[in-house]
């Protein structure tokens, strides 16, 4: 029986994503964001926690946010958490937890007042288009799985 992996998280992007391809010749394109969040200390006092996480598309869903992951623009990930485990060289055990994206909403451009027709119709395109990504990255992902189950 399959146990509960599934989060949703909002952040903004702190960098430009690097794409790269597997051997078998999937894309995979990983975009660092960090969350912030606020509260209050018992004493009052306001604290911004902030937290970085590495996100991980594949497929269609990696060309999407290879396009539209600019510095500083938020994002809404629905997604599950996946941990990688090796050893170094020194034979010291490592891992690293990343999230493995299904669906990705990418927050508004604001566009300036000035801004054209033909840009304000690029931007609607762009958000249709990241739909779809979407649920063809899915696909490709339940498939990538698959072929990786298999070689191990």
């Amino acid at each position: 029986m399959n146990q509960l992996n599934s989060l949703i998280i909002e952040g903004n992007v702190t960098r430009a994503p690097k794409t790269r391809s597997t051997p078998n010749g999937y894309k995979v394109c990983t975009v660092p964001i960090a969350v912030n969040r606020f509260y209050k200390n018992l004493g009052g006092e306001g604290i911004n926690e902030v937290s970085y996480f590495n996100i991980e598309a594949f497929g269609k869903l990696a060309d999407a946010c290879e396009k539209n992951c600019d510095k500083g623009r938020g994002m809404r990930v629905v997604g599950r958490l996946k941990q990688n485990r090796w050893t170094t060289e020194e034979g010291k055990n490592t891992s690293r937890v990343t999230i493995v994206a299904e669906h990705v909403e990418f927050k508004k451009r604001f566009a300036p007042a000035a801004a054209t027709s033909e840009e304000k119709l690029a931007a609607i395109k762009e958000a249709n288009m990241s739909a779809r990504a979407q649920e063809e990255s899915l696909a490709e992902q339940a498939e990538f799985q698959e072929e990786e189950a298999v070689a191990f």
